[in-house]
């Protein structure tokens, strides 16, 4: 009998959204000095800033005890879902790119709070005076991750329901 292959065939999905990100932060912290700008398009930048909170720079003003428990969070979050790409099997693929794009994403942004003591920053959406807050492509695959498991349970549910999607 052979056995299925489990979600951790999706972990390509991890790898390369942590490298893709770390290369941009890389690109940015090595030609750009804090706060500088470079206007792309007419409502956006490349600009780089520094985030020592979370989503929204939420907690940035502590004394620092977030870095390392952003950083313990990451990396529970991540084993936690790695054990659930073992569990799952390969055929659930929205529900194992999520999970991969989460913890491509989450250690990331580890890394980069482990090597800087923050996250680099860089994509500045803005409208006239008001500016989204300033993200990065760690940022980006968490959100699609989280995403993709709403969606997963939408579609999941319409099943258990009896419903045809």
């Amino acid at each position: 009998m052979i056995k299925p292959r489990t979600g951790l065939h999706f972990l390509w999905l991890a790898i390369l959204t942590f490298i893709l990100d770390i290369l941009t932060k890389y690109f940015v912290v090595t030609r750009f000095s804090l706060y500088d700008s470079i206007n792309i398009l007419p409502i956006f930048n490349l600009t780089y800033v520094r985030n020592y909170g979370v989503a929204f720079s939420l907690l940035a003003d502590h004394s620092g005890w977030q870095k390392i428990f952003f950083i313990g969070l990451a990396i529970v979050i991540s084993l936690v879902l790695l054990i659930m790409l073992y569990k799952n099997n390969d055929t659930q693929k929205l529900q194992n790119c999520a999970y991969s794009l989460i913890i491509g994403g989450a250690l990331a942004n580890a890394t980069d709070r482990a090597y800087h003591g923050f996250v680099v920053d860089f994509f500045d959406f803005y409208w006239r005076d008001w500016h989204y807050p300033v993200f990065n492509i760690a940022d980006i695959a968490i959100c699609i991750g989280a995403t993709c498991l709403v969606l997963d349970s939408i579609k999941n549910s319409d099943k258990k329901s009896g419903k045809k999607s």
